[in-house]
């Protein structure tokens, strides 16, 4: 269960939030004992990562574009009848606080590719795309527009510039999860391969401090803090959140533990009780999330 040790001048990496637009979740389709049904405003975020010892930096998901009309007519249409979104700042707007443009973007981290999280990847053209290796399943049945009917956009990834983890990354336990991919190769940062939400859903372990900080970015391995803490559970069937319900219980357990390690905070990417705590505050780009 420990996690790595640091080393001699541990190199980390700094962790900021980033505001990415708000979607509107019905309780009852998130955990067993929800009383309502009326839809609760709830973040969709973002987090910015920089290395402290090659500078480079790292976007942990996009949120959800500002102009989502122009996502594909199937998403366009589940957002007016079942989502609903509210996009006051988008990534751009978040960025530009910190003066950082995408084009200063080395590597973009997708959690899954779900339109609130994988934004509007166009105006990316320098970066390095990072996905699970399972995403191509998704893309089976055809993308949008040749498939008018298909969630995703045969623009989505720019294939010269997109890896996805597959077998041949290098796999390590790490902790509870037994797939992690030591990104820089100098224990600062892991993905973990985090099943169960959607084919190719990975989180990220971030090392924040060389003396033993850590953060866990859990993406969508749960909507709801109740899951993580145990105090409810899924809502299975035609309504569940996620597609591949044995598995997302197995990572659940998995956050559950690691958060009971000392000096590791867990933040899910749509983090309600946190954002109502830090919304504005320094924690938010340009500012950092303290460690642990």
């Amino acid at each position: 269960m420990a996690l790595p040790v640091p080393a001699e001048n541990q190199p980390y990496c700094t962790v900021s939030a980033l505001e990415t637009g708000h979607i509107f979740f019905d309780h009852t389709t998130l955990i067993d004992n929800a009383t309502s049904k009326e839809l609760q405003r709830t973040p969709s975020l973002s987090f910015l990562l920089r290395h402290t010892t090659n500078s480079k930096k790292f976007l942990f998901d996009l949120g959800i574009r500002k102009d989502w009309e122009n996502y594909p007519p199937a998403i366009v249409k589940g957002i007016k009848e079942v989502d609903h979104v509210e996009v006051p700042q988008d990534i751009f707007d978040a960025l530009a606080k910190g003066g950082v443009s995408p084009l200063d973007i080395d590597t973009i981290c997708l959690s899954h590719c779900h339109f609130d999280h994988y934004g509007h990847t166009s105006p990316f053209t320098k970066s390095e795309f990072i996905v699970g290796g399972e995403t191509l399943q998704l893309f089976e049945g055809g993308l949008w527009p040749e498939n008018p009917k298909a969630f995703l956009a045969a623009d989505l990834l720019p294939a010269e510039r997109t890896k996805y983890l597959d077998e041949n990354v290098g796999w390590q336990a790490i902790g509870p999860f037994p797939r992690a991919y030591d990104f820089y190769g100098d224990g600062s940062l892991y993905v973990v391969d985090a099943p169960g939400h959607l084919d190719g859903h990975i989180n990220l372990l971030v090392r924040t401090s060389p003396d033993g900080g850590w953060i866990y970015l859990a993406g969508d391995t749960a909507h709801h803090w109740n899951l993580i803490t145990g105090k409810s559970s899924m809502v299975y069937g035609c309504d569940c959140a996620h597609k591949h319900t044995e598995l997302a219980e197995q990572t659940i357990l998995r956050v559950r533990e690691i958060m009971k390690l000392p000096r590791v905070r867990v933040l899910i990417a749509h983090d309600a009780p946190w954002y109502d705590e830090n919304r504005g505050g320094p924690a938010f780009f340009p500012g950092n999330i303290d460690s642990l």
